[in-house]
């Protein structure tokens, strides 16, 4: 299986979402299941079909968390001899040429993208034209509204 690049920061959120579904939601799965067989009659039992259903869900959970975990590769970009360049874990601070719009993301992997945290995934556009690139160039990212070019100010690892 591929290797998953992962931030620091973003390795430890899904441990402790594997800690708190192994710790907290599985146990609490488990006592409703004995909860609901404890009503009798399991074929009409509807709290016994959504116990199983969550149970389902935490056990899925807990394996795909795992799997991440265990495909990993934690990447602290503090530690990158990147020289200036753009790189996964990078700040990128951009400016859009057509609307000198001004805006900073992070480079992050899949799980951790959220543009409300100004965190986009390494799979997106924008940051697959702004891989490699230094402060003063200019990338060009296909949108779906057309080309958008951006000029990118300034590289943080941080």
């Amino acid at each position: 299986m591929n290797k998953v690049p992962l931030t620091v920061i973003g390795a430890e959120r899904l441990r402790a979402e594997l800690h708190q579904l192994k710790t907290v939601e599985r146990p609490n799965v488990i006592a409703a299941i004995a909860e609901a067989r404890s009503h009798g009659d399991l074929s009409e039992n509807a709290e016994y079909d959504a116990a199983k259903e969550r149970q389902s869900f935490v056990e899925g959970r807990i394996a795909e968390v795992e799997s991440k975990l265990s495909n990993g590769q934690i990447i602290d970009p503090k530690l990158l001899d990147a020289d200036g360049r753009c790189v996964f874990g990078a700040t990128v601070e951009l400016e859009d040429l057509e609307s000198e719009d001004k805006v900073t993301y992070q480079i992050v992997g899949d799980d951790e993208a959220d543009i409300k945290l100004g965190k986009i995934s390494i799979s997106s556009p924008i940051a697959r034209a702004l891989i490699g690139k230094y402060a003063g160039d200019v990338a060009e990212v296909q949108a779906p509204g057309g080309v958008r070019e951006y000029e990118v100010l300034d590289v943080k690892y941080i």
